[in-house]
C-alpha cells in the first residue's frame, strides 16, 4: 500500500526544525536487515489543560488507526526486548506502546481503545500517586486488572519527578520501595523501568542496573536495535504538540541508526555545549547524508574525524534543564534513520 500522503514533515523530535520528505511507496521498501523496534510513548489522554503531556483523543485514535491498517506489527514491549537480547529477528515495522504514570484518563480512554483495537501496551506506573489514591490517577485494583487482562505493568518510580533531584542515597531508597510496593500489590517486582521525565545520569542508570531491571527507558527519539544500550533506551514521544498524524507515521516507519564510542558518555553534563560525537556502524546507508539538530539552534554543524567518526559543533550552550540533539540519515527506499541524543544541563 503507497504512502497516503506525497510529503511528509520531519519533525526533529521536539525541535522546530522542519524537513520536506519526499515521497516513498512502502511496498517498494526492502525490509531491513536485523532487528528493530519503534516504541511511542504517551502520558494522559483527552486532558485539553495538559497539552505538554497530553494527547487528544482524536489524535490518538488517528495513531490506532495507522497501527491497524496492516502495515505494522505492534507487539508487546517484553517480546520485543527479548527478541533483541537473544537475536531473534523482529517484523519490519514492529511497534511498541507504552503509557507513562498510569493516570485517570489512560484507564478511561486510552485503555477501552486500545483493548477494542486488540493492541498490547506497557504501563509504566508511579507508585506514590497510587498509594495517596488521587482522583488524577488509577488504582491499584484497577491497574490489576489491566495486568490480568494482559497489559505489561512496568516502572516509572515512586513519582514523576526527576530521580537527578535525589541523592544517590535516596534515589535507591524510592527505587526499593517501589519494587516493594508492586511486590505486595502485584505479586511481583518489575523488570523494566521508564526514568521519570526521561532523565537519567551515568549514576541513576548504575542505581536501576543494581536494582535488578532488565531494561530501561528514557524520551530521546530513536528506534530499539540489538546494540542499543539495554539501560538507555529510546521512545518518540506523543503528546498534543507533537503528535500529528505525519509526525507519528514518519516516526513508525523510522529505523535505527546504530553508532558506538558516543561522547559524552554521562547524559549529564559538565561542559556545555557537550562534545557530542559517535562512530557511526557500518552498512546505514550513505552516511555524507547525516544530518543533526540541536533543540533551539536548528542544523548544527558536523565534522568527520575519520570515515565513520562525526563530532556535532553545537554552537551555542544549552539553558538549564533538557536539551536534545536528533539526527537523522535518509534511506534508499524513503525512510529514515534516527538517533536521539538527550542531555541534561545542570543550573
Amino acid at each position: 500500500m503507497p504512502f497516503r500522503r506525497a510529503v511528509r514533515v520531519l519533525a526533529a523530535a521536539a525541535l522546530s526544525v522542519w524537513t520536506v520528505l519526499a515521497p516513498a511507496s512502502r511496498a517498494a521498501a526492502a525490509s531491513p536487515t536485523g532487528a528493530s523496534a519503534v516504541v511511542f510513548a504517551y502520558d494522559r489522554f483527552g486532558e485539553d489543560q495538559n497539552p505538554s503531556i497530553s494527547i487528544r483523543i482524536d489524535q490518538f485514535e488517528a495513531h490506532l488507526d495507522e497501527l491497524t491498517d496492516g502495515e505494522y506489527r505492534v507487539l508487546p514491549l517484553p517480546t520485543i526486548l527479548e527478541a533483541l537480547r537473544t537475536g531473534k529477528p523482529l517484523p519490519d515495522r514492529t511497534v511498541a506502546i507504552t503509557i507513562n504514570e498510569a493516570s485517570r484518563s489512560a484507564y478511561t480512554e486510552a485503555w477501552p481503545r486500545l483493548k477494542a483495537a486488540g493492541l498490547p501496551f506497557t504501563l509504566f506506573v508511579a507508585t506514590d500517586a497510587v498509594d495517596r489514591g488521587s482522583p488524577a490517577h488509577m488504582t491499584w485494583t484497577e491497574i490489576r486488572q489491566l495486568a490480568a487482562a494482559g497489559v505489561t505493568i512496568g516502572a516509572l518510580g515512586t513519582s514523576t519527578q526527576s530521580m537527578l533531584a535525589r541523592s544517590p542515597d535516596q534515589a535507591a531508597a524510592d527505587l526499593r520501595r517501589m519494587s516493594d510496593r508492586f511486590q505486595t500489590e502485584l505479586g511481583r517486582r518489575p523488570t523494566v523501568f521508564a526514568y521519570p521525565q526521561g532523565e537519567y545520569s551515568l549514576a541513576v542508570r548504575q542505581l536501576v542496573m543494581d536494582q535488578g531491571f532488565a531494561a530501561a527507558f528514557g524520551q530521546q527519539s530513536g528506534v530499539l536495535h540489538p546494540q542499543a544500550d539495554p539501560w538507555g533506551l529510546p521512545r518518540f514521544v506523543m503528546n498534543e504538540t507533537y503528535g500529528s498524524a505525519d509526525r507519528f507515521e514518519l516516526a513508525a516507519n523510522a529505523l535505527p541508526l546504530p553508532v558506538s564510542d558516543l561522547t559524552p558518555d554521562d547524559p549529564l553534563v559538565t561542559v556545555n555545549p557537550p562534545p557530542l560525537g559517535f562512530t557511526i556502524a557500518d552498512g546505514v546507508g550513505d552516511s555524507s547524508k547525516l544530518a543533526c539538530f540541536a533543540a533551539g539552534q536548528g542544523r548544527t554543524a558536523l565534522e568527520r574525524i575519520a570515515e565513520d567518526r562525526v563530532e556535532v559543533r553545537i554552537k551555542d550552550a544549552f539553558p538549564p534543564g533538557r536539551a536534545r540533539v536528533n539526527c537523522t540519515l535518509p534511506t534508499a527506499d524513503g525512510r529514515w534513520r534516527w538517533l536521539g541524543v538527550q542531555f541534561l544541563i545542570p543550573e
